[in-house]
């Protein structure tokens, strides 16, 4: 998502994007995830020519499900939409096969057995090897005394009666752990993989952000509540936390909260964003460190993240 959409647009760079790419294969990386309403289509066009003469060494993922409008973002899990939708992701990433297709978020309008049933239709005619959801895990609107990943679970009981779930995408970071509650025990029970998304928390864990840097206008995180100043500055313990750790094994911060997420289990995979080259390698790095009960206690004892919700 970063190289063509949403963070930091003023520094997207097409060439660049395709040596980040290709310099996180290189690394030993092999899932690469996107989505049709990234750009919208940009980013699996840039993914598409990336892969050209190197789609074997990848683990190709991408998503449908919402249409991008100029102010505005509509789901869409119409059967008829959902087939063409295939058909076009397909033709961006220059692919014959998809080999995780997520739906990325449920149509309100209409049964979401159905927008499955014709996603699993797409499995059977070989365009597709496996299927997945996003989850909803929308922090507002939920009812009172309402676990974070109710609904998710609920789409996955009930998505599960028509074909089987290979993976669940959802946010999972040190300073966002909701999943670990209700939805990973879920998945393992289940042999369901978990892709974690937002791992390095939007670029806060990293560490190279500053409170009250500022964001550009079409950055989400100009909005985002704990990307304030004032939340920024108050979850500076997180990270400090993130780099004493990092320190002691000769590693950054990014690399600790990337081996924290990779520590939750066997079925679970961090979905880190990176524009540039060293980014990439930086965190294709972090399957190597290996956190100790020691580090992992002191993550679980570093204050929990604010935000304005709070």
């Amino acid at each position: 998502m970063p190289m063509s959409w949403a963070y930091n647009t003023s520094q997207q760079r097409g060439d660049r994007s395709v040596r980040t790419v290709h310099a996180a294969l290189d690394a030993g990386v092999q899932l690469l995830d996107t989505a049709d309403m990234y750009g919208p289509f940009t980013n699996e066009l840039l993914v598409g020519r990336a892969l050209k003469g190197r789609r074997s060494e990848a683990f190709l993922s991408t998503k449908c499900g919402l249409l991008v409008g100029d102010q505005h973002i509509v789901a869409n899990g119409r059967p008829g939409y959902v087939r063409r939708a295939c058909d076009a992701s397909l033709r961006r990433l220059q692919t014959d096969v998809i080999d995780l297709y997520q739906l990325h978020r449920a149509d309100p309008e209409i049964p979401v057995e159905e927008t499955w049933g014709a996603m699993a239709d797409l499995v059977t005619a070989g365009k597709v090897r496996s299927l997945g959801l996003c989850a909803v895990g929308a922090r507002a609107g939920r009812r009172p005394g309402a676990r974070m990943h109710d609904g998710t679970i609920g789409q996955l009981e009930r998505i599960q009666q028509v074909f089987p779930v290979s993976a669940v995408q959802a946010e999972l970071s040190v300073w966002s752990p909701e999943a670990l509650e209700d939805l990973l025990p879920w998945c393992a029970a289940r042999g369901v993989g978990v892709l974690a998304a937002m791992p390095l928390g939007s670029g806060y864990l990293t560490g190279t952000l500053k409170p009250g840097q500022g964001f550009e206008p079409d950055d989400p995180r100009a909005r985002h509540p704990r990307f304030t100043a004032e939340m920024m500055a108050a979850n500076q313990p997180v990270v400090a936390g993130l780099r004493r750790i990092a320190e002691r094994h000769g590693a950054t911060p990014a690399q600790v909260a990337l081996a924290w997420v990779l520590r939750q289990g066997r079925h679970v995979v961090p979905v880190p964003g990176a524009k540039r080259e060293p980014w990439a390698v930086e965190n294709a790095g972090a399957a190597r460190l290996v956190l100790t009960d020691g580090d992992l206690a002191e993550i679980a004892g570093l204050p929990p993240a604010r935000g304005s919700w709070d």
